[in-house]
């Protein structure tokens, strides 16, 4: 049977984390929580049933839950919201696009998505409330602290550590074994070299 599945958040990377949830599976979706402003509308082929405020409600019917509000500039609206989440002992979905790989010896945190493509490789920790976009190659070793988004196509090299809320851009690569400050901003297409 699928775990029935609540999203927060309904603008463009909720549409990218609905594809990934259909495939995968696992999960159907009930709905999605918004803005008072949106609810009513859909997101594809999905109602926004409610703001945040239904979140108690919905956890008391044993509802999963994912945070499906994307990150760019700053994780403090995801982290916030996954927060909610938590003090309110809500269950927190991991989910994994069928098309991606992950190593049996890799962690994934709650909140987490990994989307198409992507590949996550043996000894890799990747914590919380993480986005690890469509085609992100997430090196051995490699770790990933809670509320970072790696962009698509972004290239993490071995022992890497991506602190707390760090966005990590597209197509961006880093040197093996560095470090990102936490809540750093990395653009697109560069080389970290830590």
């Amino acid at each position: 049977m699928k775990r029935k599945l609540i999203l927060l958040g309904g603008g463009g990377h909720c549409k990218s984390c609905i594809d990934v949830i259909e495939q995968s599976k696992q999960f159907q979706i009930v709905g999605i929580l918004d803005t008072l402003e949106k609810v009513g509308q859909k997101v594809l082929a999905y109602d926004t049933i409610g703001t945040d405020e239904k979140i108690d409600e919905l956890v008391a019917e044993e509802f999963e839950f994912l945070v499906t509000i994307g990150q760019i500039r700053s994780p403090k609206v995801r982290a916030k919201l996954f927060a909610r989440l938590q003090e309110s002992n809500a269950k927190i979905a991991i989910v994994i696009s069928s098309r991606a790989y992950v190593s049996h010896y890799a962690k994934i945190g709650a909140g987490t998505i990994v989307m198409h493509d992507a590949l996550v490789n043996a000894d890799a920790q990747i914590g919380q409330n993480c986005i690890i976009n469509s085609k992100a190659l997430i090196e051995h070793d490699v770790l990933i602290e809670d509320h970072c988004h790696i962009s698509t196509a972004a290239v993490l090299n071995g022992g890497v550590t991506v602190k707390e809320g760090t966005f990590f851009g597209s197509n961006a690569v880093s040197k093996e074994a560095v470090s990102t400050s936490k809540e750093a901003f990395i653009k697109a297409g560069s080389l970290f070299l830590g």
